[in-house]
């Protein structure tokens, strides 16, 4: 929601900052309001627009119970966290201020889930008995059907204008995806949002320390240690803040120790990993390229160089070893300091497209914004192009894609990858994309080799010794399988390994000798229930 609608909202409803003070005279009136609200909203952990609309609201309904304001707003609030703290310590706050004003007829509570509220035509009964709604879980809408959503919007038409304070409550993500449903919804009815705000290393350090150092028996020390920790670890975490802070507390509490800190993989060491990968050379060769144009770039900013483009396409056919090298990609890229966070956010065109019209573009860009500071990996991306005449919906999420690769280059690596022939037809349809790829990277089909020695990894890390009658077998399989449309490559080594593990289990079921447990033989090679 842009700042401009809210601003005319706030003059619509609450009129000039001027006008928000009481009368003289209202002043004497409310001798027994808690000068403490003030304090508490500054105390909330919202953004400074937040505190500054919930005073607007205290004020309001403040003058309503004087009549020095004469129009009554149904106040229907937008709460987006995912910090369950703010959201509850909201919620209490303004229940508490409304009942006090009785500006909501009684005070009855009622939370609505959306993972168990099943029927949905008790939502009326809800509406007639309750001033104070919470509606929370919004995930929970995503395993309900058309009819249940339909219903739920057409109930909350109905009742929306009744004298109560509502509030939805849902990550970024979670309120968009909820209004893609009716844009227009929001306008009407939740023209209110408060937001809530990441703390930062000393809020959190702070917290944590009165959580617990009740006796004060840390050492100086060790407290040095827990704002070390802090400072290096939640800048980068994508756990919830709740989250994170009950684990470091568990710790320290329970232990008395901090976490070991990850430590950060070295480029060489990246470099290592990649390395160790079956085949892919030229995949290896192209990022060792890459890598080295970086340094280049880098060792002397005076180079007339091109901004580097990042954007790429991974060209292959299933198991070929394409996540895994955009996760080491993320790896170098982050080490290089090209992206802020070690993070690859993985999704198909089901998680770009919506199924109605208007949806599509918010529901990308949700996805986008998710994944900004990392890379966003999108598989099997030639299901975005158009089917038949034309896909509007389709259109619209590859548009959204290349404009976020244009405006967030400096903080956005986009891949899209999947089978050659089906990706090379797609990008030859869209110029769009192919102006902004900078990377094409093609990765080749494992020969049996490479097939062989990808199963004897696994077999090696899982600490079984694997019989040459056992390698022929697996040898005869692959030929039988690798000439097969959909064969998986190192996929479907990954299933033949899993199913061999699973046989050999049976096999050995009454065996104790650990190296007879240990020793793959040909009876164990399996590939029951893998489909030609």
């Amino acid at each position: 929601m842009n700042n401009d609608y809210l601003s005319n909202i706030y003059k619509d409803f609450f009129g000039d900052e001027n006008t928000l003070t009481l009368k003289e005279e209202t002043e004497q009136i409310l001798t027994h309001h808690p000068e403490e609200w003030n304090e508490k909203i500054e105390q909330l952990l919202i953004d400074d627009e937040s505190k500054e609309l919930l005073k607007k609201i205290l004020s309001y309904v403040k003058q309503y119970k004087t009549r020095v304001k004469k129009h009554y707003l149904s106040f229907h609030i937008v709460l987006e966290t995912n910090n369950l703290e703010v959201r509850d310590s909201v919620i209490s706050l303004l229940s508490e201020i409304f009942s006090y004003y009785q500006y909501v007829s009684h005070s009855v509570k009622q939370d609505i889930s959306f993972y168990h509220f099943d029927k949905i035509d008790d939502l009326r009964d809800v509406f007639s008995k309750s001033s104070i709604i919470t509606f929370k879980d919004l995930k929970g809408l995503d395993l309900k059907d058309d009819a249940y959503k339909k219903v739920l919007f057409h109930i909350l038409e109905e009742n929306m204008m009744q004298h109560q304070l509502l509030f939805l409550c849902g990550t970024k993500e979670e309120i968009s995806q909820f209004f893609i449903t009716d844009f227009s919804f929001q306008e009407k009815y939740f023209p209110f949002k408060i937001c809530s705000k990441d703390p930062d290393v000393q809020d959190i350090y702070q917290e944590i320390l009165q959580i617990t150092d009740e006796d004060s028996s840390f050492d100086d020390d060790f407290k040095v240690k827990i704002l070390d920790y802090i400072s290096e670890t939640f800048p980068k975490t994508d756990l919830e803040y709740l989250v994170y802070r009950e684990n470091l507390c568990r710790e320290i509490s329970f232990y008395h120790r901090i976490p070991e800190l990850e430590k950060e993989k070295s480029l060489d060491e990246i470099f290592e990993e990649l390395n160790e990968l079956v085949g892919l050379k030229k995949v290896k060769d192209t990022l060792h390229e890459l890598v080295d144009f970086i340094s280049l770039r880098d060792k002397d900013k005076d180079l007339k160089m091109n901004a580097i483009n990042l954007h790429m396409v991974f060209l292959g056919n299933p198991g070929t070893g394409k996540t895994t090298v955009a996760r080491i990609l993320s790896s170098i890229l982050y080490q290089l300091g090209y992206i802020k966070q070690n993070k690859l956010i993985e999704v198909t065109d089901k998680d770009l497209v919506a199924e109605y019209v208007g949806q599509t573009s918010p529901k990308t860009m949700a996805v986008i914004e998710k994944a900004l500071g990392g890379i966003l990996f999108i598989d099997e991306a030639y299901s975005l192009a158009s089917k038949g005449n034309s896909n509007t919906y389709n259109d619209e999420a590859i548009a959204t894609l290349i404009k976020a690769m244009e405006d967030y280059r400096d903080r956005l690596v986009v891949i899209f990858a999947g089978y050659t022939k089906e990706m090379q037809d797609f990008l030859d349809s869209n110029s769009g994309i192919v102006s902004r790829i900078g990377y094409t990277m093609e990765f080749d089909d494992y020969n049996e080799d490479e097939l062989v020695q990808i199963f004897l990894g696994f077999m090696k890390k899982s600490g079984f010794v694997v019989k040459e009658d056992a390698i022929l077998r697996l040898r005869e399989i692959i030929q039988e399988y690798q000439g097969m449309k959909n064969f998986g490559n190192a996929r479907f080594v990954r299933s033949v390994y899993e199913k061999t593990i699973i046989k050999h289990a049976k096999n050995t079921r009454d065996k104790k000798r650990k190296d007879i447990l240990r020793t793959i033989t040909k009876e164990d090679i399996s590939v029951e229930g893998i489909q030609k």
